[in-house]
């Protein structure tokens, strides 16, 4: 039975959903999910000897949005003091998408509170922009020049995301006020340098067909962090979590029983 949670930390409401006993597991959804994007795979693990914990974080779900613009390390902070609030002295941690890059962060800036870790379709690394992108982007900067002058101003957000839009940052568009500002910082970061320090021991799963994050960076991360195996499930996508709920929980259970 998953239960539903409220706390304060920092001055923040977080939403966070709990089911199981046993060994704590946290799980950290991708950009624009929520605890719900982890409804199935925690139900199976929490019926397997895990305490299982899903946040909503800032920004997403449930939970307010922060003052300011947050950056990864932010978020990795947030989660510090989370499991701190709650009594957690070490958690195996699962990160999706977004989640990951905070994950990765998590990693490398508390390894003492860490025991393995799991990135799902991990962002963090960052890719240099093809040319279409520079193209656009030089088009962007001209842009914030125009839309500068008082003719302009009421269609600068518009075209903002527009821009951001053609650079493939469709999340840009649908964000809301901080979190806008919040997602071009936490983009801009570029976590490949960080890999190697990482000292748990990582699973990478991976999806096949994933579009949104190509299998080159699966393969990228396996090759970069020290104690690390891949497991790509072939007809997934982004969100093998939601795809094949029953096979990504088979696959951490045997990574966190090993």
């Amino acid at each position: 039975m998953i239960n539903e949670k409220e706390i304060l930390i920092d001055n923040l409401q977080i939403n966070y959903k709990i089911a199981g006993e046993g060994e704590p597991l946290l799980i950290l959804h991708g950009w624009g999910g929520s605890s719900d994007s982890w409804s199935e795979v925690q139900e199976i693990l929490a019926s397997q000897g895990f305490k299982v914990i899903v946040l909503d974080l800032p920004g997403f779900g449930k939970s307010k949005s922060p003052s300011f613009p947050w950056g990864v390390a932010d978020y990795s902070e947030l989660v510090l003091n989370f499991i701190n609030k709650i009594g957690l002295e070490k958690v195996d941690l699962i990160g999706h998408s977004f989640g990951g890059r905070i994950s990765i962060k998590f990693a490398v800036l508390y390894p003492e509170r860490l025991r393995k870790l799991i990135l799902c379709a991990s962002a963090g690394i960052k890719h240099p922009l093809n040319l279409f992108q520079l193209i656009i982007l030089k088009i962007s900067i001209v842009g914030n020049f125009l839309f500068s002058k008082r003719l302009f101003k009421r269609y600068k957000d518009i075209a903002r995301n527009f821009f951001y839009t053609l650079l493939r940052h469709k999340d840009y568009a649908k964000a809301k006020g901080v979190m806008k500002e919040t997602l071009k910082k936490v983009l801009e970061g570029d976590l490949r340098p960080e890999l190697c320090q990482i000292k748990a021991n990582t699973l990478l799963i991976w999806g096949k067909r994933d579009k949104a994050l190509p299998l080159e960076d699966a393969y990228l991360m396996k090759e970069n962090i020290p104690q690390s195996i891949l497991e790509i499930i072939p007809g997934a996508s982004h969100t093998p979590n939601l795809e094949f709920p029953e096979k990504v929980a088979g696959i951490v259970l045997h990574f966190l029983r090993s």
